[in-house]
């Protein structure tokens, strides 16, 4: 399984001439040539943030999600985040380290809020899409203990994500007790931030922007909802846990 530190491994700037290998990628350098990586490995240098690769076509969801604002989704809207932060990251002189350490950052300026904000939130989305993964019995055991029963964690994950105002997303996160929490950010706001009302390591992310959905649900954002919970990875959001 996959903890909190060895997904924001993943989610480092790594040495010119290397690359890590999860099981999507989530960071790369832009020389040649590559070389794989373990992907346990720590070293942090240059360079810049790439566009992670999805494990999956864009029309691997159809009855969810069309392939259309999936390409729309990780091409334009993700790849836009992408880029805005390596110039953001350039701008304030910020490099050497990962993801998770600069969204961190007791002053973190307004573009890489947004932009390290949208690379890293739409990173986690994708890889708790890929198919298959059912709950396992310990995960199904930390629900119950936590929220009650997993019809009460299901409704109130729905909930915080249909009642999110405008765009933002809602989140399962595990705080430093290891407890499980529910609730909502704005825009491109995440645990990870100081900013944030609620800090944790993020464990599940539902994006609840427009853009997400709009293609094929138009405002019918709580039939988005519960497709979307039907897609869900429950082994890679377990291996998130810390």
């Amino acid at each position: 399984m996959m903890n909190k530190r060895n997904f924001l491994k993943q989610t480092v700037v790594v040495s010119a001439g290397a690359s890590i290998i999860p099981s999507m990628l989530l960071s790369a350098c832009k020389s040649e040539p590559k070389k794989e990586r373990d992907m346990d490995t720590t070293e942090i240098s240059a360079t810049t943030f790439e566009l992670p690769k999805i494990p999956y076509g864009y029309d691997a969801f159809p009855d969810t999600i069309d392939a259309r604002t999936m390409e729309i989704h990780h091409t334009k809207h993700h790849q836009g985040y992408t880029d805005k932060l390596n110039a953001a990251l350039k701008e304030e002189n910020i490099s050497g380290k990962i993801i998770g350490e600069i969204l961190g950052m007791d002053e973190l300026p307004t573009s890489i809020r947004n932009n390290g904000g949208g690379y890293y939130n739409h990173s986690l989305f994708w890889d708790i899409l890929t198919p298959g993964g059912s709950m396992s019995n310990a995960f199904k055991a930390k629900i119950n203990e936590d929220f009650g029963s997993e019809e009460a964690f299901m409704n109130e994950l729905s909930d915080a994500a249909l009642n999110r105002f405008g765009s933002g997303w809602a989140w399962v996160i595990q705080d430093e007790n290891r407890k499980l929490h529910i609730f909502s950010t704005p825009n491109q706001d995440n645990p990870l931030m100081k900013v944030s009302e609620m800090q944790g390591t993020p464990i599940l992310g539902i994006d609840v922007w427009e853009h997400a959905y709009y293609l094929k649900y138009q405002n019918k954002r709580g039939e988005y909802i519960k497709n979307i919970l039907k897609i869900i990875n429950w082994e890679k959001v377990e291996g998130k846990m810390i």
